[in-house]
């Protein structure tokens, strides 16, 4: 099993005022040549959207696009004709293959917007683009890792082009469970969203990340209530 910590201090940094955001991996000015990626996890930003601030219209292509909000409403919209609103409780899917242009705004004039966007580098090039958004509040069990995104577009959750899982766990402290891998030969990251985990022997806190490979089976015990991302991607991307 190798094992590579990423603690939410180590990050890097980025704060333009409308814009508050810390990288895990390599991103615009950040750059650091021993954190470019996990595998296929390609980007993993920890965004703060000041109140009706936001990104304005920009391209994007090869790249499967996540958005998963934390905390407050976030108004899209893109090339594809689709506008609406992705709130706390929900995720958003971009495949943006061919190309495609999007805006992504705070909807709310009152208070912040917080989210985790996600690149994953595709196992296909030059797809037709497409757009998905579910309520996964709807999904998720209290002590459970669920399902929110898959390779399969007939299974649970949303999914991109390439095979990768993630789940989401709401967990209460003293929960204990492990993870399997559902394919072998992938790695998988944990980030930690609140609270504190253990993972393969590691502690981690809040904003913390560890990428794992090289084995099957991962123990997880839950060192306080917590919400845990876990990203099970191909290690050859």
């Amino acid at each position: 099993m190798k094992t590579l910590l990423h603690t939410s201090a180590s990050r890097g940094h980025s704060n333009h005022g409308w814009l508050d955001s810390h990288h895990t991996f390599s991103f615009a000015n950040y750059y650091d040549p021993e954190r470019i990626h996990f595998g296929a996890l390609r980007v993993l930003n920890d965004d703060r959207v000041a109140a009706g601030e936001g990104f304005g219209t920009h391209p994007h292509d090869n790249m499967e696009i996540v958005s998963i909000p934390l905390f407050g409403d976030l108004e899209h919209k893109d090339s594809m004709n689709n506008h609406g609103t992705i709130t706390t409780g929900e995720i958003q899917v971009m495949s943006a293959g061919t190309g495609i242009f999007h805006s992504e705004f705070n909807k709310n004039k009152d208070k912040e917007v917080q989210f985790l966007q996600i690149w994953v580098l595709p196992d296909k090039k030059n797809v037709t683009p497409r757009y998905d958004q579910i309520s996964i509040d709807e999904l998720t069990r209290p002590n459970e890792l669920t399902q929110i995104l898959s390779p399969h577009p007939n299974d649970q959750g949303v999914w991109i082009h390439q095979q990768a899982w993630f789940y989401l766990g709401e967990l209460s402290e003293g929960w204990k469970g492990k993870y399997t891998l559902n394919a072998e030969k992938n790695g998988v990251y944990f980030f930690v969203i609140e609270g504190n985990v253990t993972v393969a022997g590691q502690a981690l806190n809040r904003r913390d990340g560890l990428g794992v490979s090289e084995t099957n089976e991962i123990e997880i015990t839950a060192d306080s209530d917590a919400r845990l991302l876990v990203m099970e991607v191909p290690m050859n991307g």
